[in-house]
């Protein structure tokens, strides 16, 4: 007669073993930022742009050193002639397209296309660029997409969406969320992830009710205050204050409302995303961003940096930061331990300059 084994209960499976678990931290300061960023604006017209490739990193090393994970700050680990060196090439591609689009229209047409087909390579490269110069317990982190997935997600689909009324647009901004992020892996540890098409659309038709609701609200509001304004403008020896208060507050309005309907959208999704990635046995990740506080912080930003004529931006940024900081909450597991940093290449800045220079938006949540 055989030994037969040993029965194992499914509910003793043994679990990862969590070394910490807290909010991410963000410590850096208003007045701080405030004097690196005026510094890298006039370094920037006295060098006719050229000190931006250290502005762009200055920048980038202050929020990186002053975000941390269980006492652990991050490391951006490009350097200024890194970007520099990325920045003018892309220039000059941009400069030398648009000469070309201006004397020679027919053969612009065919760079266009081949930008366009350009583009899918553009984003990866620029992902896989940031990442590569992002570390984090002297690990660093890397981009594995490849050209064909990038073209399908970030091309095809969009443009699937406008022949379905856009009803494709949800699915096809969760198969870019996707993309992005199932394709990052600290060291040789590739995060899961794993996004339900469902929540975009739930998402989508929230911020659809949210507009709805406060374009009447709005609607109403201009109804009630239009004869204000007209009975207040009738008399041009007596102007009533109204005639220019009211402007004002109706822009202001407008201003929360556009606000409002970024931060619940944004929210909404941020959350999801984070909810539902993890590095196995290294870290899972949870965001509980409210959208009310997130629009009140993005209006109260927008009101500062527009009445201020942009010298609150630094005070704005540092709040954002320490905002969305305090909505994450990391839990690391006893595998990151046992992380190796598997790449040490260099990266070309070029693709993620050429992204900015032509206005391709690859920033991820």
């Amino acid at each position: 007669m055989e030994p037969t084994s040993p029965s194992v209960d499914p509910t003793q499976t043994k679990l990862p073993q969590i070394i910490s678990q807290s909010r991410v931290e963000f410590s850096g300061k208003a007045s701080e930022f405030f004097g690196i960023w005026t510094v890298n604006i006039l370094l920037s017209i006295l060098t006719l742009g050229i000190y931006s490739a250290w502005a762009k990193v200055r920048t980038y090393r202050y929020f990186y050193s002053h975000t941390r994970i269980d006492g652990h700050s991050f490391d951006y680990l490009a350097t200024p002639i890194q970007i520099l060196k990325g920045r003018i090439l892309a220039v000059v591609v941009f400069i030398t397209y648009s000469l070309v689009i201006q004397f020679f229209p027919a053969f612009g047409i065919l760079l266009a296309v081949a930008l366009f087909f350009a583009m899918p390579w553009i984003i990866n490269q620029g992902l896989r660029f940031n990442m590569r110069m992002t570390r984090h317990r002297n690990v660093r982190f890397a981009f594995a997409g490849n050209y064909g997935e990038a073209f399908l997600n970030f091309v095809v689909l969009p443009i699937a969406s406008i022949f379905t009324l856009y009803l494709l647009l949800p699915y096809a901004l969760k198969r870019i969320d996707q993309y992005m992020h199932e394709n990052i892996s600290f060291g040789n540890k590739p995060i899961n992830v794993n996004l339900q098409g469902e929540k975009y659309y739930i998402a989508a038709l929230i911020t659809i009710g949210v507009t709805i609701g406060g374009l009447v609200i709005f609607g109403i509001f201009l109804g009630l205050t239009g004869t204000a304004i007209g009975l207040g403008a009738v008399d041009a020896e007596n102007i009533h204050p109204s005639t220019i208060l009211f402007p004002i507050l109706i822009g202001a309005l407008y201003v929360a409302f556009l606000t409002l309907v970024s931060a619940v959208y944004q929210s909404i999704i941020r959350n999801h995303i984070f909810n539902s990635s993890e590095f196995e046995d290294v870290a899972s990740f949870k965001s509980d961003l409210k959208a009310i506080e997130y629009a009140l912080l993005l209006f109260t930003n927008a009101l500062a940096i527009i009445f201020t004529l942009g010298l609150a931006y630094p005070w704005a940024k540092i709040r954002a930061a320490r905002l969305l900081c305090a909505a994450t909450e990391v839990t690391i597991y006893s595998g990151a331990l046992a992380i190796i940093d598997t790449t040490e290449e260099q990266q070309s800045s070029f693709a993620e300059e050429a992204a900015n220079v032509f206005d391709i938006d690859i920033s991820l949540t």
